[in-house]
């Protein structure tokens, strides 16, 4: 039985924590700043979980990561 395959797209932008919860960079940080608020751009630093539908899809991409 071969390998199953690794979407490179999804593998370059989320991480499968120890516990299974997928890890993922916040939305909205690309451009606009200017028009954001402070305090979104101070809330928005670093990572965050993905909710559970949408972590279920990107395990799917990534079928070792479980």
């Amino acid at each position: 039985m071969p390998k199953m395959k690794t979407k490179s797209s999804a593998k370059k932008r989320f991480k499968v924590t120890a516990t299974g919860k997928v890890m993922s960079g916040q939305a909205g940080k690309r451009h606009g700043m200017i028009k954001r608020t402070r305090k979104f751009i101070r809330d928005a630093r670093g990572t965050t979980t993905l909710s559970e539908p949408d972590a279920k899809i990107i395990k799917g991409f990534m079928p070792y990561d479980r």
